[in-house]
């Protein structure tokens, strides 16, 4: 049997994925992080960037982070971000249309959530 590694992906107001998996990377202040069973304990800041977690079936789950920390030890990796959204349930359209406003707008920070919304769902 493989090594797995528990995860939680948690957003402020919600469970947003939990679940078995044999590897998880995601975007910190300190760059790109794969994280793997037996992984040295480890606590960050995440930035906004897609999550991507390969379960133990060998899917794959895409979501769009926004913001917050990410920690492990004792193969329990947990994802606590602000904003969480699996690339599932991200409505491209809705998303595309945020972008354009976003830049109409000189909005950077939402124009980053876009691009990251349609990033996780083109990955997924």
């Amino acid at each position: 049997m493989a090594a797995e590694l528990h995860v939680e992906l948690v957003a402020a107001d919600r469970s947003v994925w939990s679940g078995e998996a044999t590897l998880v990377v995601a975007r910190t202040t300190s760059g790109d992080i794969g994280v793997m069973p037996g992984h040295q304990p480890l606590l960050g800041v995440l930035e906004s960037g897609p999550v991507t977690i390969r379960t133990s079936e060998g899917n794959t789950v895409v979501a769009a982070v926004h913001g917050g920390f990410i920690s492990f030890a004792d193969n329990k990796l947990s994802l606590l971000a602000e904003i969480a959204e699996l690339a599932d349930e991200i409505d491209v359209q809705r998303a595309e249309r945020a972008l354009e406003r976003a830049k109409s707008e000189a909005d950077a920070a939402s124009e980053r959530r876009a691009e990251v919304r349609l990033r996780a769902v083109a990955g997924h």
